[in-house]
């Protein structure tokens, strides 16, 4: 096996190894690292390139305010305002201001009706929308199964895919029923059957991460075992960090150890550790970008994530073969 053919068995085939063209440092060159779960209105994301990130989905912020945020690095990709029943959560939460929210009323497909699913999914999608994010909590009013329907439909007339905030007894399994295209979250309030997880594996669903916003909790614990047994069934991961939420102490803005730790603890190792950060769902590669660790990679598995940890984002044009 060639040294080349070694690295990508220890970090995927984007692996390769590098030189920076203006500085000499030699280490290894990824594709872009993207955390899949953020919400900029609540961090200042200017540091995010010099930690290693240069694309993230923001799963819930003002659509008027995203739209008018300059091109730059990180490169974004969003879902607008949240998707929610009348009265659901996060209505009246101290982090979602009205201007994230908007609630929906009826299962509509009147194109401008008032609260109705499909004038909310044309707000979202007129104002650049990649996606749009859907709210089923149990702890609070939620949207009814011919309301979800009809938000999907609209969805997928305007080209999007829908992600859910699934929370509380049931609601994985609703997102599941009706084919949500991803989950916000690995799920982490109830232990889902065998047949949840198969069907949602089958159906091509993702799951974003978020596991270290449960430290030292019973949720922890929960979704540990539901993504240990979605990723050994063949499911798509995506490492998310819902950046911004701070419900389990201050993040680094950056790559999280924690995180990545928390998800080598559920069985996603090696590649596929490193894939959950490079995988650009749902618009394609951030272009002409790379992100870069110095020195050569560890042997020892515990250290990958430290180790990833230190990249920085790259033009990729300034990154050369390294022998």
């Amino acid at each position: 096996m060639s040294d080349l053919d070694a690295l990508q068995a220890w970090l995927g085939p984007g692996a390769r190894p590098a030189r920076h063209a203006l500085t000499g440092q030699v280490g290894v060159a990824l594709p872009p690292f993207v955390d899949h779960h953020v919400h900029l209105h609540l961090f200042d994301p200017a540091k995010l390139a010099e930690h290693g990130i240069a694309g993230v989905l923001d799963l819930g912020g003002d659509p008027d305010a995203l739209a008018r945020r300059e091109c730059g690095i990180p490169e974004v990709a969003y879902a607008g305002a949240l998707l929610t029943a009348r009265g659901g959560y996060p209505v009246g939460r101290a982090w979602a201001p009205d201007a994230v929210v908007r609630e929906v009323a009826s299962s509509s497909a009147a194109p401008g009706a008032p609260g109705g699913a499909r004038t909310a999914v044309d707000e979202m999608a007129d104002a650049g929308a990649s996606f749009v994010k859907v709210v089923l909590h149990a702890g609070a009013p939620t949207l009814s199964d011919d309301t979800l329907s009809a938000i999907i439909e609209a969805a997928r007339t305007r080209g999007l895919p829908v992600v859910a905030h699934a929370e509380g007894a049931g609601m994985a399994q609703q997102a599941v029923r009706h084919g949500v295209d991803a989950l916000a979250h690995v799920p982490f309030t109830e232990h889902l059957h065998g047949e949840t997880i198969a069907a949602a594996v089958a159906d091509g669903m993702l799951w974003m991460s978020t596991l270290a916003i449960h430290a030292g909790s019973e949720a922890a614990a929960v979704a540990r075992s539901n993504l240990e047994r979605f990723a050994a069934s063949g499911g798509r991961v995506l490492y998310g960090t819902d950046l911004g939420n701070d419900q389990a102490g201050p993040q680094a803005v950056g790559v999280s150890v924690a995180e990545l730790s928390a998800l080598q603890d559920a069985g996603i190792r090696g590649p596929e550790l490193v894939r959950t950060l490079t995988d650009a769902w749902p618009r394609g590669v951030v272009a002409g970008l790379a992100s870069f660790v110095a020195g050569a990679p560890p042997a020892e598995e515990h250290a990958l994530p430290e180790w990833l940890a230190s990249a920085r984002v790259l033009p990729a044009e300034e990154l050369v073969a390294a022998p």
